[in-house]
């Protein structure tokens, strides 16, 4: 492990993107919720716009499916959740796949309202070349998605436990079962204190 600051780990990762060689670089940025995969993506986005690079930032959080799907078989099923809640066909159909060589270029930043359980009414967005997408989720290692540069934030099974609300440790399972069977990451920083996080070298 080498102890790096927040502020390092956001221009290596800046750097690392930047260098990638592709139409769209897309960057995913994985986590558990408690690791906070969404605060490193935001804090990616100023400075790659600052090199010049159009940024969309996309969150796996509303690509999940309708709740009549997502919850058939009760709330607090540990493998639906790790199988069947993000709606895997749509994010890539509507966010990776148009940013592969060769696509559309054209993005749809957010698909489902999982708190009002409807659809959200945003429009298409059109990423330029060279253009990076940022997208933020759980789980997003073992879907099977194409990503130039992946990023995933790592945490011991004792903060992960530590640092999930009680309401949502029924989730444990699943992320236990994630660590076994995701794809490696081009990036794995621990981060069980946020504010001396660590790369895996």
């Amino acid at each position: 492990m080498r102890p790096i600051s927040p502020k390092v780990l956001v221009e290596e990762l800046v750097e690392r993107i930047h260098a990638t060689a592709a139409p769209w670089v897309r960057v995913a940025v994985d986590g558990a919720p408690a690791a906070l995969p969404g605060e490193l993506a935001d804090a990616l986005v100023e400075p790659l716009k600052a090199l010049g690079r159009p940024v969309v930032r996309v969150s796996a959080a509303d690509f999940l499916r309708p709740a009549s799907l997502r919850l058939e078989y009760g709330r607090t099923d540990p493998d639906v959740f790790y199988t069947d809640w993000l709606d895997v066909k749509a994010l890539a159909r509507e966010v990776v796949g148009p940013l592969a060589p060769g696509g559309s270029g054209r993005v749809l930043p957010a698909l489902w309202d999982s708190a009002r359980d409807r659809a959200f009414r945003v429009p298409y967005e059109e990423l330029p070349a060279r253009g990076v997408l940022l997208l933020d989720g759980a789980l997003l290692l073992a879907t099977g998605l194409e990503f130039e540069v992946t990023v995933h934030l790592w945490l011991s099974q004792g903060a992960l436990a530590r640092r999930t609300p009680e309401a949502d440790r029924w989730q444990l399972p699943a992320f236990a079962r994630y660590d076994r069977e995701r794809a490696p990451a081009d990036v794995t920083v621990k981060v069980d204190d946020p504010r001396h996080p660590a790369t895996l070298e």
